[in-house]
């Protein structure tokens, strides 16, 4: 007899399920000159504060160890793709200036506070790539791929953290939000039965819950989600 979707999920025995938390590191490595001296407001503006620490628990509870980073995103932006950089960020860059303000490396903050002044060197950003975003993908390439081989499919929840009201740089200004946002990709990243558990389970805790609104999915639900081939992706 198959094994339904339902039945892989509610079995601990046989979780084939990935929790990545990409953006609540706080910490900055001294190369990372850039953001020395910033108040922490504006340090914070942009960080999943606290995201690590609402899910850890039932992380814990489940036996799981979660892929996070503890490097602040303004160090390196694990939601974005490699080449997703621009000239005011990284000297000589392929894109222009404001082109990517908020992209692999931020040049700004979503309040338009400069963090990067004068852009770095084409070595330093390989560094900073080498150093803190690979390592990231690396381990989420690893652990997708053993969990295919040992099940043949793999779920994965990229857990963040968003405004409670929409800003004037967002899709939705000043518009309420759901409490919680399930993001899919417009249903390309993950098969409709996981996205119905994951929507389901937040509803069933009482939470409002959104569908692709006001966010799709970021770089790495498009990434690493590709349902044909056995791998469901939510954000």
């Amino acid at each position: 007899m198959k094994t339904t979707i339902h039945e892989v999920m509610t079995s601990r025995s046989a979780l084939p399920l990935i929790f990545s938390i990409p953006h609540s590191g706080e910490q900055v490595p001294a190369e990372v000159t850039w953001l020395d001296g910033l108040d922490e407001p504006t340090l914070m503006r942009d960080v999943d504060r606290f995201v690590d620490v609402l899910y850890d628990p039932v992380i814990d509870q489940m036996g799981f160890i979660p892929i996070k980073s503890e490097w602040h995103r303004y160090v390196i932006d694990l939601n974005r793709s490699e080449n997703q950089y621009d000239a005011s960020a990284v000297e000589g860059a392929p894109l222009p200036v404001g082109k990517e303000p908020k992209g692999l490396h931020w040049s700004q903050t979503t309040h338009g506070e400069v963090l990067i002044k004068n852009p770095m060197t084409k070595e330093l950003h390989h560094q900073l790539v080498d150093r803190y975003y690979r390592p990231f993908h690396d381990a989420m390439l690893e652990k997708r791929q053993d969990l295919h081989q040992s099940h043949g499919v793999v779920y994965h929840l990229d857990l963040h953290s968003m405004p409670s009201k929409g800003t004037s740089l967002h899709p939705d200004p000043d518009q309420d939000r759901a409490e919680i946002v399930i993001s899919d990709y417009h249903g390309e990243k993950s098969g409709a039965q996981f996205r119905d558990i994951v929507m389901g389970a937040y509803q069933d805790s009482g939470f409002e819950v959104a569908y692709n609104w006001p966010y799709v999915g970021g770089g790495i639900t498009r990434r690493y989600g590709d349902p044909r081939l056995g791998f469901h992706s939510i954000q």
